[in-house]
């Protein structure tokens, strides 16, 4: 095996794969090794590869993860609280998206009524009520901003008081210019 030769624009095996040369159209591909150790930047520029054999010791490797698997302490009790938040805040959401949308349904089913009479609005105005509440409890705990909380309150008043308008029972009262005093 020893110096044989298999074709000489490929591959030559000298001394049991003490040294193996590439050369030909394949060399372009082992251009790229160049950060390898065991080889010699000079030989590519000339299209062949020097490997040698080297003994390794028998060592057992220790694989290091980039990022610690246990969170640290107080981490870890930052997180279960946010988890208990973020359940505590849902429901209440839920409930107040319940809550409003129970009162826009009702809104809607006494526009639609043609006979629907005034006394109707308030247990309507009881649904506005428990809507009312529960925004406010969820703004007081920090759920909703209280940015929000005002928004989707008025968002229930003006929705009554269109329905109102639509029947005929609110009236608005007709837009008076303030007086100008006369200042001497």
């Amino acid at each position: 095996m020893a110096g044989a030769c298999l074709s000489s624009s490929c591959l030559s095996f000298t001394t049991k794969f003490n040294t193996i040369s590439l050369n030909g159209p394949h060399a372009d591909a082992f251009r790229s090794l160049s950060f390898s150790a065991n080889t010699s930047l000079n030989l590519f520029s000339k299209g062949t590869v020097s490997v040698n054999p080297v003994q390794m010791p028998c060592r057992r490797s220790i694989v290091c993860e980039a990022a610690p698997t246990k969170k640290a302490d107080s981490a870890a009790k930052r997180a279960r609280q946010a988890e208990k938040r973020r359940i505590y805040h849902k429901a209440k959401k839920s409930e107040v998206r319940t809550r409003i949308k129970t009162v826009l349904e009702a809104l809607e089913t006494l526009r639609k009524k043609t006979d629907a009479e005034s006394e109707e609005v308030v247990s309507v105005e009881k649904l506005i009520a428990e809507a009312y509440s529960a925004i406010d409890k969820a703004v007081k705990v920090g759920t909703l901003h209280r940015n929000t909380g005002a928004r989707r309150k008025s968002r229930l008043a003006r929705r009554k008081k269109a329905v109102e308008i639509h029947h005929g029972w609110y009236v608005p009262a007709p837009a008076t210019e303030p007086d100008l005093v006369a200042t001497a």
